[in-house]
């Protein structure tokens, strides 16, 4: 149950970024779901190996290129997927930010930590 609240808050995350940040577009609560889903596996599968490949980089700026590389999977789900658009690199790394903290706080309000 936890799952399915946690997947449909990042939907309404991601619908209020496109709402806040110019240059991300998504076309209807569906394909926010969708995208949600997409976002997360790329999260799970791909961000782990772009980690350790530019973990040099990473160390040097002290992290901060983690997000460059949130921003990049961001950027890369909007160019995948139909109905989400994301039409900047930019926007890309600004959209994953707001997508993290509105996810983070309605995480937080939502769901009881038991």
């Amino acid at each position: 149950m936890k799952l399915l609240v946690s997947w449909v808050l990042n939907a309404l995350a991601l619908l209020a970024v496109a709402y806040l940040v110019p240059g991300i577009h998504v076309s209807g609560i569906v394909i926010a779901l969708v995208a949600a889903v997409v976002i997360g596996m790329a999260n799970i599968l791909i961000k782990p190996i772009l980690v350790i490949l530019t973990l040099p980089v990473t160390i040097i700026t002290l992290g901060l290129f983690i997000f460059v590389i949130n921003g990049l999977l961001f950027w890369g789900v909007g160019h995948f997927l139909q109905g989400f658009e994301v039409s900047t690199f930019t926007a890309g790394i600004m959209g994953a930010l707001a997508y993290s903290v509105i996810s983070w706080i309605l995480s937080a309000i939502v769901i009881d930590k038991d």
